[in-house]
């Protein structure tokens, strides 16, 4: 066969999820598969060494000035001038004129729901719009839609009126890298923030203030990729300023880094309030720190019993559950053999086997 592999966003240097999602299953296909041709399709970006071609592996840079043009024009004209077998989209959209037969990876249909919150962001903003006119149509034409939990695939259905025969779930992964890089002292509790209202940011940082009034032991909050002034701003809002001096904000820190941060930190925070799958969860699991998470969306499917669950509108449930693992050293150990074993359920060797599986099933059908 040959396969074009739309990966937009794998050369940039401040990858995120769908982007890390989009590298690890490529770089295991790469792996396990020399029959089949491969062209992936990515826009330029100073992060080139992430991916290197290969015999039967072959990186095509498409130059484009928009994002919207480069997935619309630039995409479909150069898929059609290989003459691929088909297409897989693998970010959350896709061009709606397509030749070939196309696969569409829907991490999530957040931008169909209501946003939680004001969005600060421009950016997000124009996604969100973007994909609410895009991907309808994109899904109808599709030959198969992916996605990353059961949970994503119910809403997917519901919400797009789609058969679930079109749909296929394929679990994400996580790093090989991700695993215990230090003695286990714990430093600090560890938080990802976003300028994204559903992660839960402004609630976080009153469970923080509220965990400081009754702690002995007061570690203070490490937020990752979010700039100070605006953790200024949402404790001012709070009223809760005074908690600045204990949290620490370093800004976006490269993947290559984040198992010393992970293996660091005393507890994991990640009750967010809507995740289609949530890979944080996982690879803090991976290197030994106990997770408390959130009760909605697909969370609970990924943490299973590993992680302590909580209603992320409850800032005061959020405090108590940081002071339950603190105050008990057994039940703290309990959760890290736990979530040891639940990381080691999720590999890229098994996401990348079950999509060569789907992409065999497409030229025998």
């Amino acid at each position: 066969m040959k396969i074009a592999i739309e990966a937009q966003r794998i050369f940039r240097r401040k990858k995120h999820g769908m982007d890390f999602v989009a590298l690890e299953t490529i770089k295991e296909l790469q792996k396990i598969d020399r029959q089949n041709e491969y062209f992936i399709f990515v826009r330029p970006g100073e992060d080139r060494g992430v991916l290197k071609p290969s015999d039967n592996f072959h990186i095509v840079e498409l130059k484009c000035p928009s994002y919207p043009l480069w997935e619309q024009v630039a995409l479909p004209l150069a898929v059609k001038k290989i003459k691929a077998d088909f297409l897989h989209c693998t970010s959350n959209t896709a061009p709606l004129f397509c030749s070939i037969p196309l696969i569409i990876t829907l991490h999530d249909i957040i931008f169909l729901d209501k946003p939680k919150g004001v969005n600060t962001s421009v950016y997000q903003l124009f996604g969100r719009y973007y994909r609410k006119l895009i991907v309808p149509p994109a899904v109808r034409k599709s030959y198969k839609v992916i996605t990353v939990s059961n949970y994503e695939a119910e809403k997917i259905s519901r919400r797009l009126n789609l058969g679930r025969d079109k749909l296929e779930v394929i679990y994400n992964g996580v790093g090989e890298h991700f695993k215990s890089a230090v003695a286990k002292n714990g430093k600090y509790i560890l938080f990802f923030g976003n300028t994204d209202p559903k992660k839960n940011t402004e609630r976080v940082l009153k469970a923080y203030s509220l965990y400081l009034g009754k702690s002995q032991f007061k570690l203070p909050l490490f937020v990752v990729d979010l700039k100070r002034e605006h953790i200024v701003n949402l404790l001012k809002k709070s009223g809760s300023v005074d908690v600045l001096d204990n949290i620490y904000s370093p800004g976006y820190i490269d993947n290559s880094r984040l198992p010393a941060i992970y293996s660091e930190a005393s507890i994991f925070l990640y009750p967010s309030l809507a995740e289609s799958f949530g890979m944080p969860i996982l690879e803090a699991m991976a290197c030994g720190t106990p997770v408390i998470t959130s009760n909605l969306t697909a969370m609970p499917e990924i943490a299973g019993d590993a992680a302590i669950i909580v209603n992320p509108y409850d800032e005061i449930e959020i405090a108590n559950a940081i002071l339950k693992i603190e105050n008990d050293r057994e039940l703290k150990e309990k959760m890290e053999r736990e979530g040891l074993l639940r990381a080691s359920q999720f590999s890229w060797n098994n996401t990348a086997l079950s999509l060569l599986n789907l992409y065999n099933n497409i030229m025998t059908d």
